[in-house]
C-alpha cells in the first residue's frame, strides 16, 4: 500500500512500519495520524503479520513528537479534537494482537516519546533521547504521556520528566526502566530484527492472549486479574498452536505454530 508518510515492508512475518519525515524529524500531524490508521487497518486485517516494528527515517529522530507549525494554529475545541485523535491511535497500536517494538534511533520527545510508550518494547540506540517537553510550550502531553509514562517508571520519575521538560539519555532511559535495551546505533536495527524473529517464531495466538491478559489484568485489582489469566489460559486449550507446541515438546523439534 501507498501512503504519504508512512512506509511498510515485510519480511518473515515482520511488518517494518518506518515514519517518513526526516525533513520534518519524522513530527507527527494530522496526516501521520490518518496514514498510521490506514495502516493499522491492514495490519489487523492481515494474517501473515506476526511482530510490527516502529521506526523513523534519516539519522536524527524517531519522532520528535507533534508538528508544531500545525498545533500551534489549534483553538480549544480542535486542540481536543488532535489530542484524542492520536490518543485513540496509540491505543488502537496498544491493543494490537502483534507484539510493536519501537526502534528508538533518535529524538523521541514529546509524541515520539507517547507512541513509543503505546508498544510492548522500546529498543534504542546509544545517542537516543527521550522527554516530554510540552510544558516549555505551555502545553500538556496530549497523546497519553500523562497516563502511560507513570505506569512505566513510577510517578516520581515520570513527573520530574513532565515537569522539568529536559531530555533524558538512552542510558538514563534504560535505568528508569523506560526502554528494555540499549544499543551502539550500527546495532540498533539489527537487535531489534533479532527480537522480531524470535516473537514470530512463537505462537501468535499465545502471545496475543498474553498481551491482552497483561494490559487488561494491569487495570484490575489482583482476584480479577487471575480469573481474567485462567480464562484466557482456558482457551488455548483445543487450539492447533496448542497442540502443535505440546506435540513438538515430546517430539524434541522446534514448533511450527499457524496462529490458529
Amino acid at each position: 500500500m501507498k501512503l504519504e508518510t508512512l512506509s511498510l515492508s515485510q519480511n518473515e512475518g515482520i511488518a517494518r512500519v518506518t515514519i517518513e519525515r526526516s525533513q520534518a524529524m519524522n513530527a507527527l500531524n494530522a496526516q501521520v495520524l490518518k496514514d498510521f490508521h490506514q495502516l493499522l487497518d491492514e495490519i489487523q486485517k492481515s494474517k501473515n503479520i506476526r511482530v510490527v516494528i516502529l521506526t523513523g527515517s534519516g539519522e536524527k529522530a524517531f519522532v520528535a513528537g507533534a508538528d508544531i507549525k500545525e498545533i500551534d494554529q489549534l483553538q480549544g475545541t480542535q486542540a481536543f479534537e488532535f489530542a484524542k485523535s492520536g490518543q485513540s491511535l496509540f491505543s488502537r497500536i496498544e491493543s494490537l494482537a502483534q507484539p510493536v517494538i519501537a526502534a528508538v534511533n533518535g529524538f523521541a520527545l514529546g509524541g515520539g516519546l507517547e507512541l513509543a510508550l503505546a508498544c510492548d518494547f522500546i529498543l534504542a540506540s546509544e545517542k537516543a533521547k527521550f522527554g516530554l517537553p510540552e510544558c516549555t510550550l505551555g502545553i500538556i502531553p496530549g497523546f497519553g504521556g500523562t497516563a502511560r509514562l507513570p505506569r512505566r517508571v513510577g510517578q516520581g520519575m515520570a513527573r520530574e520528566m513532565a515537569y522539568s521538560g529536559n531530555f533524558y539519555s538512552s542510558a538514563e532511559a534504560l535505568q528508569m526502566g523506560l526502554v528494555n535495551h540499549i544499543y551502539p546505533d550500527a546495532q540498533l536495527m539489527v537487535e531489534v530484527e533479532k527480537l522480531a524473529s524470535t516473537l514470530a517464531s512463537r505462537a501468535p495466538l499465545a502471545l496475543a492472549k498474553i498481551k491482552n491478559s497483561m494490559l487488561q489484568g494491569y487495570e484490575l485489582d489482583l482476584r480479577q486479574a487471575l480469573d481474567l489469566e485462567a480464562k484466557l489460559f482456558s482457551e488455548c486449550f483445543g487450539t492447533n498452536d496448542q497442540k502443535e507446541g505440546t506435540k513438538a515438546f515430546i517430539e524434541k523439534r522446534k514448533a511450527q505454530f499457524k496462529g490458529n
